[in-house]
């Protein structure tokens, strides 16, 4: 049986159809066994369909003559109706080569700071904390491994908060892809089987340092916050208020690196 996670990655190519038809099938299935993730990936594939229906009429046009290379070189200005074809043209190319995460960033800004770090660490969260199979890649048994590979992967030492106190043991960890770059995902859960998850990334801009702030995706709440150039975003089914004494401890571990 194969038991390949599925990705963030893999969920945009699915609606994209860019997929091996095996892997398109093994999606199929995650996303019938996770309604909550089938839901927004759905929304991905209505907007991915109603920018290419209302782009469609202008990328179907002639090829204007002004594109032409030699009449590109000679010209100091250009008329409206050819940035109006060349911006559609682009927009559809880029639904073709980016998939969703394309249509998302058409249609609103791309997140930054301490949100864009929770909406990581909750889409992260939404993914990987139901799955009953393989919810993480490497487990708690092989911490030591766990450690080295997310370090050298953000070039920088990580360490892998410890929760015991809390009431959570350590699932084990992987690496996910963010819009900003590789981050450290570390995966809890407690005697009930409730579920948290750690991100960790290096921060970039003015995001540096940044107080504890509470934050919510859906209904994932979550704290958030950066110490010198590293964010981190505790995440879970959980009001903030409950998770700030948490992310409290995660936070004294992290400074005693």
């Amino acid at each position: 049986m194969n038991h390949r996670p599925i990705t963030e990655d893999d969920l945009h190519a699915y609606v994209d159809r860019v997929l091996e038809p095996e892997r398109q099938a093994e999606v199929a299935a995650y996303l019938g066994d996770h309604p909550g993730i089938a839901k927004r990936i759905a929304a991905f594939a209505d907007h991915h369909k109603l920018l290419r229906a209302a782009l469609a009429p202008i990328a179907d046009e002639p090829l204007p003559p002004e594109l032409n290379l030699s009449r590109i070189i000679g010209q100091h200005t250009r008329r409206p109706s050819l940035v109006r074809w060349a911006m559609a043209a682009m927009l559809l190319l880029s639904i073709g080569g980016l998939g969703g995460w394309a249509v998302r960033g058409a249609l609103q800004a791309s997140p930054r700071g301490l949100v864009a770090l929770t909406q990581e660490a909750a889409v992260s969260y939404s993914i990987y904390a139901p799955d009953r199979v393989r919810p993480v890649e490497v487990r708690a048994s092989d911490s030591a491994q766990l450690v080295q590979w997310v370090s050298d992967r953000l070039r920088r030492p990580v360490k892998v908060p410890d929760l015991t106190t809390s009431g959570y043991r350590l699932m084990g960890g992987r690496l996910v892809a963010t819009e900003h770059g590789p981050a450290a995902m570390f995966m809890y859960d407690d005697d009930h089987g409730s579920r948290l998850v750690v991100l960790t990334r290096p921060m970039s801009g003015s995001d540096q340092n940044a107080p504890m702030t509470p934050q919510s995706q859906g209904d994932v709440g979550g704290i958030a916050w950066a110490d010198d150039g590293v964010g981190y975003s505790l995440v879970g089914h959980a009001a903030p208020e409950f998770l700030r004494p948490i992310a409290n401890e995660v936070r004294k571990q992290a400074r005693a690196i």
